[in-house]
């Protein structure tokens, strides 16, 4: 989306490439001089393009389902009220919520707030949001529900045009009943539907292959945006810049200059009572299945015919297909046990979260190694790692190069690295040696850095899940994964998850 270009007359000069994934940086600029400039492009004719368009003056309703759960209060809600606080929605948006809890918006309301980051200027227009949003009370296998909810979306769209947003915040024990609703029920008559699904997008191939055939046979791939949080977010999203918008780094993005590529998840606390859900899952299918290997597909890939979404995921899902599947020998597993000297939570091990059943084998840290049979990268390991209960919060890719050819320092050149750290604090650094200031002929190692933080001081970098409800709204599929892609994914990890239950592999305890 918006890159800027100045042209010799100083002038702006909008082209778009994307709606909203890299953003405008601009010395001394501050966030609403950034947000008029977002408003601009989404107002812009060159927005049509890539599978993209912004009805920014039709009717729009956002329907999340499952308002009442913990995603709904601490991510979807307050990323609606960002994407209103800055004017950014469709100027006709309302929100409804549906759950089969017995609730209201103003309890709603009171849940979410402290997840909100609302500032006292905010006040006003926070309330102003809250009047546009409404609550139906109904279940997920009741068709008449549906047929009510239906009723209360058709009473707002009063225009020639109306189109529908479904987010569903939901179990996936639910998935199948309630798309089988929406479909029979309601679907914008005036305009599109879109249907916004969360992960877990099944346990394994077969599982996540029953669900692709349910949805497609009620929507088409156009109309489902599978959600993976981790495609929004900025560093990610720069991935395509850095590598195909530099020529200092294209020509040795290569097996014959890079010796390994890292790709590291690590959280520092445990599952703090949500065991019971992390043990149906584990940390493979949690993070290593989806995000980091949505990573990898990014640090790989070919260069794309174009910046047309399908042409991005063909050459994703052509790198997956050059993956085999994971072999247990190229794999760690792990599970956190309570440390006697730790403070607080330290002391607690995974089989001490009381919603955890007792016994359990399940990892709380994998690492795999996985190989790429083509051209680029015969040879070069693509470690992932990922863990909870760890040292640090950190999310990063680190591309390790080879050594110097014909070392004249006497073994002192330690290996360059590019390291793309994701998050906490967005940054893009390389490791590299120079001299030592002084008369002596000594090296040293040190770094070109760039810190979002320090370069972008004033620019405000939106929220992963901003960027990612923005895009349903304009219709890019640029950062969701299509069907053949999470076919693949699960293709590459199915049998080792399965060798893994089968067998009762006992993980590794780290403190």
């Amino acid at each position: 989306m918006p890159f800027l270009k100045i042209n010799d007359e100083g002038k702006f000069k909008f082209f778009f490439f994307f709606i909203y994934n890299n953003f405008l940086f601009i010395d001394g600029t501050n966030s609403e001089v950034c947000l008029a400039l977002y408003r601009k492009s989404l107002k812009s004719k060159e927005m049509d393009h890539g599978g993209t368009h912004f009805d920014g003056q039709y009717p729009h309703v956002f329907v999340t389902l499952g308002a009442s759960g913990d995603l709904a209060r601490k991510k979807i809600y307050p990323t609606l009220w960002w994407l209103y606080r800055d004017n950014l929605l469709p100027v006709n948006t309302i929100f409804y919520g549906y759950a089969r809890s017995k609730t209201s918006i103003e309890e709603i309301k009171t849940k979410c707030k402290p997840y909100m980051k609302v500032k006292n200027n905010e006040e006003e227009r926070f309330e102003k949001f809250w009047t546009l949003n409404h609550y139906v009370t109904g279940g997920y296998d009741s068709r008449t529900d549906f047929e009510k909810l239906n009723q209360e979306l058709s009473a707002f769209e009063k225009g020639p045009v109306a189109n529908r947003l479904f987010y569903l915040a939901l179990p996936p024990s639910v998935f199948e009943p309630v798309t089988v609703h929406i479909r029979n029920s309601c679907m914008a008559q005036k305009g599109w539907t879109r249907i916004i699904i969360e992960k877990p997008f099944g346990r394994d191939s077969a599982s996540s292959q029953k669900l692709s055939d349910h949805l497609a046979s009620l929507f088409t791939e156009q109309q489902i945006y599978r959600i993976d949080h981790y495609l929004g977010k900025e560093m990610v999203q720069n991935l395509m810049t850095l590598r195909f918008g530099n020529r200092i780094f294209n020509p040795t993005w290569n097996r014959d200059n890079i010796a390994s590529i890292q790709i590291c998840f690590k959280e520092p606390f445990g599952t703090q009572g949500r065991g019971g859900y992390f043990d149906e899952f584990g940390i493979i299918r949690d993070i290593m299945q989806n995000h980091l290997l949505q990573i990898l597909t990014l640090v790989a890939m070919e260069k794309p015919a174009s910046c047309h979404p399908d042409d991005i995921r063909n050459e994703k899902v052509k790198v997956l297909r050059c993956i085999k599947a994971i072999d247990r020998k190229d794999v760690v597993l792990g599970q956190y046990v309570g440390s006697p000297d730790g403070e607080g939570d330290a002391k607690l091990g995974y089989l001490d979260d009381p919603t955890v059943p007792e016994g359990s084998v399940t990892p709380t840290y994998a690492l795999a190694a996985l190989h790429i049979n083509n051209e680029r990268w015969d040879g070069v390991p693509f470690i992932l790692k990922c863990g909870k209960a760890l040292n640090e919060r950190k999310a990063e890719v680190r591309v390790q190069f080879k050594d110097v050819p014909g070392d004249i320092f006497d073994g002192k050149p330690k290996r360059n690295e590019l390291v793309i750290r994701v998050q906490p604090g967005e940054a893009l650094y390389v490791k590299m040696m120079v001299k030592t200031p002084g008369m002596a002929f000594d090296m040293e190692e040190t770094e070109l850095d760039l810190t979002y933080g320090h370069r972008y001081a004033n620019v405000k970098l939106p929220d992963a899940y901003e960027r990612l409800i923005l895009d349903v709204f304009c219709g890019s599929q640029m950062h969701f994964v299509r069907s053949d892609e999470l076919s693949e994914a699960w293709r590459i990890f199915t049998p080792l998850l399965h060798k893994i239950e089968s067998e009762k592999i006992k993980p590794i305890p780290y403190v």
